[in-house]
């Protein structure tokens, strides 16, 4: 997994580097994940999508840079939120890419392990994998198990 990857030309150079390393993407399995969690993974990720196999959104640090805000400051701590509109257009923005270009698409943050209707918006959008806290794994699956169940049912009509 890459993390914070600004720009198409780092990715490349990632890659580069990889492979005069003996890690050559594709090679043996080797897949390729790039950490969508700047605003310009979402904005190019389709650009970044061609040089990787896929994306875990980091909805941590994109909801931080979305915002211009630090989750970790008292003073404007109230006003980090994943489930902040902007935050979730960006994130319905790179999954729709990634599932339409067939590549990997999950999500590591606190947003799933705290909020269920985070986790319902996520399954809706048709996430691969939610990375959650231990103490949130149960509900977490509950909650998955509820919406998929709920989306079947929507097919079935």
């Amino acid at each position: 997994m890459i993390p914070f990857c600004r720009t198409i030309d780092e990715a490349k150079k990632v890659i580069e580097e990889m492979s005069r390393n003996n890690l050559k993407q594709h090679e043996n399995g080797l897949k390729v994940i790039g950490m969508c969690e700047i605003p310009s993974n979402v904005i190019l990720a389709k650009e970044f999508l061609d040089i990787f196999d896929g994306f875990s959104i980091g909805s941590n640090d994109l909801t931080q840079l979305i915002l211009g805000v630090d989750r970790n400051s008292e003073v404007i701590r109230n006003i980090f939120d994943e489930r902040n509109e902007a935050v979730k257009k960006m994130i319905r923005k790179v999954i729709k890419v990634a599932k339409k270009k067939g590549k990997y698409i999950g999500i590591c943050g606190q947003a799933p392990s705290d909020f269920p209707e985070f986790v319902e918006f996520l399954v809706k959008l048709g996430i691969d994998s939610i990375s959650v806290t231990p103490d949130s794994v149960i509900n977490t699956l509950l909650s998955i198990s509820k919406v998929e169940s709920n989306l079947e049912n929507l097919k079935t009509d």
